[in-house]
Protein backbone atom coordinates (compact mmCIF):
# COMPACT_ATOMS: atom_id res chain seq x y z
CA UNK A 1 0.00 0.00 0.00
CA UNK A 2 1.57 3.30 1.11
CA UNK A 3 4.98 2.01 2.26
CA UNK A 4 7.95 4.27 1.54
CA UNK A 5 11.50 3.86 2.84
CA UNK A 6 12.18 6.75 5.24
CA UNK A 7 14.63 9.51 4.39
CA UNK A 8 16.76 10.14 7.53
CA UNK A 9 16.84 13.87 6.84
CA UNK A 10 13.15 14.29 6.06
CA UNK A 11 10.34 15.33 8.35
CA UNK A 12 7.75 12.61 8.84
CA UNK A 13 4.66 13.76 6.84
CA UNK A 14 2.32 12.90 9.70
CA UNK A 15 4.25 15.31 11.95
CA UNK A 16 3.74 18.32 9.65
CA UNK A 17 1.17 20.55 11.30
CA UNK A 18 -1.63 21.67 8.95
CA UNK A 19 -2.03 25.45 8.67
CA UNK A 20 -4.89 27.13 10.59
CA UNK A 21 -6.89 27.51 7.37
CA UNK A 22 -7.12 23.72 7.09
CA UNK A 23 -9.27 23.48 10.23
CA UNK A 24 -11.59 26.18 8.89
CA UNK A 25 -11.99 24.45 5.54
CA UNK A 26 -12.23 20.81 6.65
CA UNK A 27 -13.75 21.15 10.13
CA UNK A 28 -14.11 17.81 11.89
CA UNK A 29 -12.89 16.04 8.76
CA UNK A 30 -9.41 17.53 9.14
CA UNK A 31 -7.91 14.12 10.13
CA UNK A 32 -8.86 12.82 6.67
CA UNK A 33 -7.08 15.76 5.06
CA UNK A 34 -4.02 15.06 7.21
CA UNK A 35 -4.03 11.44 5.99
CA UNK A 36 -4.23 12.61 2.40
CA UNK A 37 -1.34 15.01 2.95
CA UNK A 38 0.73 12.15 4.38
CA UNK A 39 -0.13 9.89 1.41
CA UNK A 40 0.89 12.55 -1.11
CA UNK A 41 4.11 13.35 0.73
CA UNK A 42 5.14 9.70 0.95
CA UNK A 43 3.63 7.31 -1.59
CA UNK A 44 2.69 10.15 -3.95
CA UNK A 45 6.32 11.19 -4.22
CA UNK A 46 7.62 7.61 -4.39
CA UNK A 47 5.28 6.81 -7.31
CA UNK A 48 6.10 10.00 -9.19
CA UNK A 49 2.69 11.64 -8.74
CA UNK A 50 4.07 14.58 -6.76
CA UNK A 51 7.49 16.19 -7.20
CA UNK A 52 9.68 16.14 -4.05
CA UNK A 53 10.00 19.93 -4.18
CA UNK A 54 6.22 20.25 -3.82
CA UNK A 55 6.11 18.50 -0.44
CA UNK A 56 6.73 21.64 1.70
CA UNK A 57 3.85 23.41 -0.02
CA UNK A 58 1.35 20.57 -0.32
CA UNK A 59 -1.08 22.20 2.08
CA UNK A 60 -1.21 25.72 0.66
CA UNK A 61 -0.51 25.18 -3.03
CA UNK A 62 -2.35 21.91 -3.55
CA UNK A 63 -4.75 20.65 -0.89
CA UNK A 64 -6.29 23.89 0.41
CA UNK A 65 -6.09 25.56 -3.00
CA UNK A 66 -8.32 22.77 -4.32
CA UNK A 67 -10.65 22.30 -1.36
CA UNK A 68 -11.98 25.88 -1.49
CA UNK A 69 -13.42 25.12 -4.93
CA UNK A 70 -16.36 23.75 -2.96
CA UNK A 71 -17.52 27.34 -2.44
CA UNK A 72 -18.66 27.36 -6.07
CA UNK A 73 -20.55 24.04 -6.06
CA UNK A 74 -24.18 23.53 -5.11
CA UNK A 75 -25.15 21.04 -2.37
CA UNK A 76 -25.50 17.43 -3.49
CA UNK A 77 -23.99 18.02 -6.93
CA UNK A 78 -22.47 15.28 -9.06
CA UNK A 79 -18.86 16.18 -9.82
CA UNK A 80 -16.48 14.67 -12.37
CA UNK A 81 -12.79 15.49 -11.91
CA UNK A 82 -11.00 15.00 -15.25
CA UNK A 83 -7.30 14.22 -15.39
CA UNK A 84 -7.38 13.78 -11.64
CA UNK A 85 -3.76 12.71 -11.30
CA UNK A 86 -3.02 12.39 -7.59
CA UNK A 87 -6.62 13.32 -6.79
CA UNK A 88 -6.52 17.10 -7.16
CA UNK A 89 -8.98 18.74 -6.81
CA UNK A 90 -11.34 15.77 -6.41
CA UNK A 91 -10.11 14.30 -3.12
CA UNK A 92 -9.81 17.59 -1.18
CA UNK A 93 -13.34 18.38 -2.43
CA UNK A 94 -14.61 15.01 -1.24
CA UNK A 95 -13.13 15.60 2.20
CA UNK A 96 -14.38 19.17 2.56
CA UNK A 97 -17.79 18.48 0.96
CA UNK A 98 -19.07 14.98 1.82
CA UNK A 99 -22.44 15.86 0.27
CA UNK A 100 -20.92 15.83 -3.23
CA UNK A 101 -20.97 12.72 -5.44
CA UNK A 102 -17.51 12.68 -6.99
CA UNK A 103 -15.89 10.62 -9.74
CA UNK A 104 -12.17 10.84 -10.54
CA UNK A 105 -11.28 10.27 -14.21
CA UNK A 106 -7.63 9.39 -14.83
CA UNK A 107 -6.06 7.40 -17.71
CA UNK A 108 -2.80 6.24 -16.09
CA UNK A 109 -2.84 2.96 -14.17
CA UNK A 110 -0.27 3.91 -11.52
CA UNK A 111 -2.34 6.96 -10.65
CA UNK A 112 -5.65 5.11 -10.48
CA UNK A 113 -4.03 2.50 -8.24
CA UNK A 114 -2.86 5.24 -5.86
CA UNK A 115 -6.30 6.85 -5.87
CA UNK A 116 -8.16 3.59 -5.27
CA UNK A 117 -5.85 2.55 -2.46
CA UNK A 118 -6.15 5.84 -0.63
CA UNK A 119 -9.91 6.08 -1.05
CA UNK A 120 -10.38 2.55 0.23
CA UNK A 121 -8.17 3.09 3.27
CA UNK A 122 -9.78 6.46 4.05
CA UNK A 123 -13.27 5.03 3.43
CA UNK A 124 -14.19 7.90 1.11
CA UNK A 125 -17.15 7.10 -1.20
CA UNK A 126 -15.51 8.40 -4.38
CA UNK A 127 -15.51 6.56 -7.72
CA UNK A 128 -12.32 6.09 -9.75
CA UNK A 129 -12.73 5.72 -13.52
CA UNK A 130 -9.72 4.78 -15.58
CA UNK A 131 -9.88 6.43 -18.97
CA UNK A 132 -9.77 9.73 -20.82
CA UNK A 133 -12.57 12.26 -20.58
CA UNK A 134 -13.19 12.15 -24.33
CA UNK A 135 -13.66 8.35 -24.50
CA UNK A 136 -17.14 6.97 -25.12
CA UNK A 137 -16.93 4.62 -22.16
CA UNK A 138 -16.14 7.45 -19.78
CA UNK A 139 -18.95 9.57 -21.20
CA UNK A 140 -21.37 6.69 -20.72
CA UNK A 141 -20.24 6.08 -17.13
CA UNK A 142 -20.05 9.61 -15.73
CA UNK A 143 -21.80 11.84 -18.29
CA UNK A 144 -24.63 14.16 -17.29
CA UNK A 145 -22.68 15.66 -14.38
CA UNK A 146 -23.59 18.91 -12.66
CA UNK A 147 -19.94 20.01 -12.47
CA UNK A 148 -16.70 19.02 -14.19
CA UNK A 149 -13.51 20.07 -12.43
CA UNK A 150 -9.88 20.04 -13.52
CA UNK A 151 -6.48 21.30 -12.51
CA UNK A 152 -3.34 21.64 -14.65
CA UNK A 153 -4.70 19.24 -17.29
CA UNK A 154 -4.68 21.07 -20.65
CA UNK A 155 -5.08 24.48 -22.32
CA UNK A 156 -8.54 25.90 -21.71
CA UNK A 157 -9.87 25.41 -25.25
CA UNK A 158 -8.94 21.73 -25.29
CA UNK A 159 -10.23 21.32 -21.73
CA UNK A 160 -13.64 22.66 -22.77
CA UNK A 161 -13.82 20.12 -25.61
CA UNK A 162 -13.34 17.34 -23.05
CA UNK A 163 -15.45 18.78 -20.25
CA UNK A 164 -18.60 20.08 -21.95
CA UNK A 165 -19.81 16.67 -23.25
CA UNK A 166 -19.66 15.30 -19.69
CA UNK A 167 -22.04 17.99 -18.38
CA UNK A 168 -25.80 18.15 -18.33
CA UNK A 169 -27.37 21.23 -19.94
CA UNK A 170 -26.49 24.27 -17.82
CA UNK A 171 -23.90 22.27 -15.87
CA UNK A 172 -20.63 24.03 -15.15
CA UNK A 173 -16.98 23.50 -15.96
CA UNK A 174 -14.77 24.72 -13.11
CA UNK A 175 -11.12 24.76 -14.18
CA UNK A 176 -8.40 25.80 -11.73
CA UNK A 177 -6.04 27.92 -13.81
CA UNK A 178 -4.00 30.18 -11.53
CA UNK A 179 -2.59 33.44 -12.88
CA UNK A 180 -3.03 32.33 -16.49
CA UNK A 181 -6.83 32.23 -16.18
CA UNK A 182 -7.75 35.56 -17.79
CA UNK A 183 -5.17 35.23 -20.55
CA UNK A 184 -6.46 31.76 -21.43
CA UNK A 185 -10.07 32.94 -21.53
CA UNK A 186 -9.12 35.66 -24.02
CA UNK A 187 -6.86 33.44 -26.08
CA UNK A 188 -9.26 30.49 -26.31
CA UNK A 189 -12.58 32.37 -26.62
CA UNK A 190 -13.29 30.90 -30.06
CA UNK A 191 -12.56 27.32 -28.95
CA UNK A 192 -14.73 27.77 -25.85
CA UNK A 193 -17.65 28.90 -28.00
CA UNK A 194 -17.18 25.99 -30.41
CA UNK A 195 -17.33 23.61 -27.45
CA UNK A 196 -20.67 25.10 -26.36
CA UNK A 197 -19.28 26.93 -23.32
CA UNK A 198 -21.21 30.06 -22.40
CA UNK A 199 -21.15 32.51 -19.51
CA UNK A 200 -17.37 32.23 -19.24
CA UNK A 201 -15.97 34.03 -16.21
CA UNK A 202 -12.91 34.05 -13.98
CA UNK A 203 -13.89 33.61 -10.34
CA UNK A 204 -12.01 33.73 -7.05
CA UNK A 205 -12.63 31.41 -4.12
CA UNK A 206 -11.04 30.94 -0.73
CA UNK A 207 -10.31 34.63 -0.30
CA UNK A 208 -11.56 34.62 3.29
CA UNK A 209 -9.24 31.83 4.44
CA UNK A 210 -6.27 31.68 2.03
CA UNK A 211 -3.46 34.20 1.63
CA UNK A 212 -3.75 33.78 -2.15
CA UNK A 213 -7.28 33.09 -3.50
CA UNK A 214 -7.82 30.28 -5.99
CA UNK A 215 -8.58 31.45 -9.54
CA UNK A 216 -11.12 29.39 -11.44
CA UNK A 217 -12.48 29.60 -14.97
CA UNK A 218 -16.21 28.91 -14.86
CA UNK A 219 -18.21 28.11 -18.00
CA UNK A 220 -21.77 26.87 -18.51
CA UNK A 221 -22.67 24.00 -20.81
CA UNK A 222 -25.25 25.49 -23.15
CA UNK A 223 -28.12 23.43 -24.62
CA UNK A 224 -27.70 22.47 -28.27
CA UNK A 225 -30.36 24.99 -29.26
CA UNK A 226 -28.16 27.83 -28.00
CA UNK A 227 -24.79 26.56 -29.20
CA UNK A 228 -25.23 27.38 -32.89
CA UNK A 229 -25.83 31.07 -32.20
CA UNK A 230 -22.82 31.18 -29.87
CA UNK A 231 -20.59 29.60 -32.52
CA UNK A 232 -21.78 32.01 -35.21
CA UNK A 233 -21.06 34.97 -32.95
CA UNK A 234 -17.61 33.60 -32.10
CA UNK A 235 -16.85 32.99 -35.78
CA UNK A 236 -17.89 36.56 -36.58
CA UNK A 237 -15.63 37.99 -33.88
CA UNK A 238 -12.72 35.89 -35.15
CA UNK A 239 -13.29 37.16 -38.69
CA UNK A 240 -13.33 40.76 -37.49
CA UNK A 241 -9.97 40.30 -35.77
CA UNK A 242 -8.45 38.79 -38.93
CA UNK A 243 -9.79 41.64 -41.05
CA UNK A 244 -8.12 44.37 -39.05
Amino acid sequence: MFHVEPDPGAVEPSLVEPPPAAALIFGDRLPLAVRYHAALASSGVERGLIGPREVPRLWDRHILNCAVLGELIEPGATVVDVGSGAGLPGIPLAIARPDLRISLVEPLLRRTVFLSEFLEEAELPVTVVRGRAEQDGVLKEVGGADVVTSRAVAPLGKLAQWSMPLLRDHGRMLALKGNSARDEVERDAHDLARAGAGGVAVLECGGDVLAVPTLVVSAESLPRSERAALRRAAKGRKGEVRGR
